[in-house]
């Protein structure tokens, strides 16, 4: 059943990616894919029953509302294979190639950079300035962003209401920022309010309940 919801998926996302990238590969994302569903056999997400590789390929749709090209998306399906699994750096540059890999591992770099709570607004402004500079590809700051993106639209899941506000408020502080600097205003907005979600829930219910009238 799983194997069958894996293929329906790999099919609708690449004919979405056809649809403005006619000269696709569609091979080498088929093997990318493999590659990271097997990589993340095993896994959940934090709800505790939906596959994780539901989470790269998320993120891969979220991209080709950027008509993000053919290396991005394949990192966007690897990003969490170095970390999260036992496969390598070196195993997806020996399958996939240099720019991938390089992209892949701007992405784990990333993951290092850390926001804490309450930080000075000098402190802000520098970590920031890392994480533009710690991406020397563009592409890896883009893909940072949709993967937030899609962890904010679930973060529900995350049990501990402080661990959801952290998230939120590094969201609003860090990344709403980033994407706005970017030009990336769909983005930005989809964050701004999954932020107002979670750092401000009843106002949200109000606004939400009279928006639906």
């Amino acid at each position: 059943k799983e194997n069958i919801q894996n293929e329906n998926l790999r099919k609708e996302i690449i004919k979405v990616i056809k649809a403005y990238m006619p000269k696709f590969n569609e091979a080498r994302f088929i093997e990318a894919f493999n590659f990271a569903e097997l990589a993340h056999r095993g896994q959940v997400r934090k709800d505790g029953k939906t596959p994780y590789i539901s989470h790269p390929v998320e993120i891969v749709g979220i991209l080709t509302q950027l008509h993000a090209d053919e290396d991005t998306l394949i990192c966007a399906l690897l990003h969490d294979v170095p970390e999260d699994t036992e496969y390598t750096l070196e195993q997806i540059r020996e399958k996939f190639g240099e720019v991938v890999v390089f992209l892949v591992y701007g992405i784990t770099k990333l993951s290092k950079v850390h926001y804490q709570h309450n930080m000075p607004n000098l402190h802000i402004d520098s970590l920031k300035k890392l994480f533009l500079h710690s991406g020397k590809d563009l592409r890896v700051i883009i893909i940072k962003l949709a993967d937030r993106l899609h962890n904010m639209s679930t973060l529900e899941n995350v049990k501990k209401y402080e661990k959801r506000r952290r998230i939120a408020t590094e969201t609003l502080e860090i990344y709403v920022p980033i994407a706005n600097l970017l030009g990336i205003q769909t983005f930005k907005m989809q964050l701004e309010d999954y932020c107002f979600k979670h750092l401000y829930p009843e106002q949200y219910e109000k606004l939400n309940k009279k928006y639906n009238k």
